[in-house]
């Protein structure tokens, strides 16, 4: 069985978001659907603005979706967009 590779671009709601306080509920999220070796990275958008890209992995027969919808109900998480999905063998 393989494995989904996985990049969600996160954007907050405004520039004075705590982002560490975002990575810590997208990390429990993830790690309870599955997910395993949360990675965030941080992207300049425009004043001030810094969008969060997680990538990790998940077993390909979980679903994506179920993560999605609880990375949007985050309150100060504007938008979710998967960017990147591979499919790792081995």
């Amino acid at each position: 069985m393989g494995t989904i590779l996985l990049r969600i671009k996160l954007m907050p709601s405004s520039p004075d978001v705590d982002l560490d306080k975002i990575k810590e509920q997208v990390k429990s999220v993830i790690e309870g659907n599955f997910g395993k070796n949360t990675r965030f990275d941080e992207e300049p958008i425009a004043f001030g603005l810094k969008a969060v890209i997680v990538s990790f992995d998940i077993p390909e027969d979980r679903e994506i979706e179920p993560i999605e919808r609880k990375l949007e109900a985050i309150e100060e998480v504007s938008s979710v967009w998967v960017i990147d999905m591979r499919r790792a063998i081995g």
